[in-house]
């Protein structure tokens, strides 16, 4: 049974998501505040954390920051009431995996629990991993340990960026993948008029895998169209 950690300060919504995400067969644990919540995550080891942005003590944004920092491939999905675009990009930047926006339908929240655990490979009936290495370029990917390697260096990439990276490596030499392409296959749901996710990981990618990031030889643009690893 999956494990879902709740951080929010609000106990109605604590209570909502956590009533409805035992009905659907998940176990909960649930914290207050930043401080909480990492307490909480170190003890239970949760499969995915659902994290309120404006929380006591420490912000959501510190604690994003700070779980990613522990664990690479720990699905974190951002809970914000904000409406400014920065805000979300913000999160994704420390590392988390998703944000959804308040006021949110239950349904909406466990569709993308749903779809980030099954990526993370938490869930019992997640399909089985190819255990064939995967070379693009300079990028070898060996998807059942979920590695990148450059030059044959292994590199630290979070799941979303291993899933992206897996992705267009699997596809033909040099081949472009646009945003839209990508937030759907990736991401595995739309995300209306934000497009950014795709860029924001894309960059962050960059810092890991570039010897220059702001000359980038390997996850190239190809400007009008999308993105592509060279072959």
């Amino acid at each position: 049974m999956a494990k879902i950690l709740i951080v929010d300060d609000e106990p109605a919504i604590v209570d909502i998501l956590r009533y409805n995400l035992i009905k659907a067969g998940y176990g909960v644990v649930q914290a207050y505040d930043g401080k909480q919540a990492l307490a909480v995550a170190q003890d239970e080891t949760p499969d995915c954390v659902l994290l309120d942005v404006m929380l006591p003590v420490m912000n959501g944004f510190e604690v994003c920051r700070e779980l990613r920092r522990r664990d690479k491939l720990l699905p974190i999905l951002m809970l914000t009431a904000r409406e400014e675009e920065r805000d979300r990009i913000f999160g994704l930047d420390l590392g988390a995996d998703d944000y959804i926006v308040k006021p949110f339908s239950v349904k909406e929240v466990l569709a993308r629990v749903k779809s980030n655990l099954r990526r993370s490979g938490a869930l019992e009936d997640a399909h089985p991993q190819d255990r064939e290495t995967i070379t693009a370029g300079r990028l070898t990917l060996e998807p059942f340990t979920q590695r990148v390697l450059k030059d044959g260096n292994a590199l630290e990439t979070s799941q979303r960026e291993f899933e992206l990276l897996r992705y267009m490596a699997a596809g033909a030499a040099n081949e472009v993948f646009s945003r839209d392409r990508l937030m759907s296959e990736v991401w595995g749901y739309e995300y209306v008029g934000d497009a950014r996710i795709v860029d924001v990981a894309v960059r962050r990618l960059r810092e890991k895998l570039e010897d220059d990031p702001a000359s980038p030889t390997i996850l190239l643009t190809k400007r009008g169209s999308g993105y592509y690893i060279c072959s």
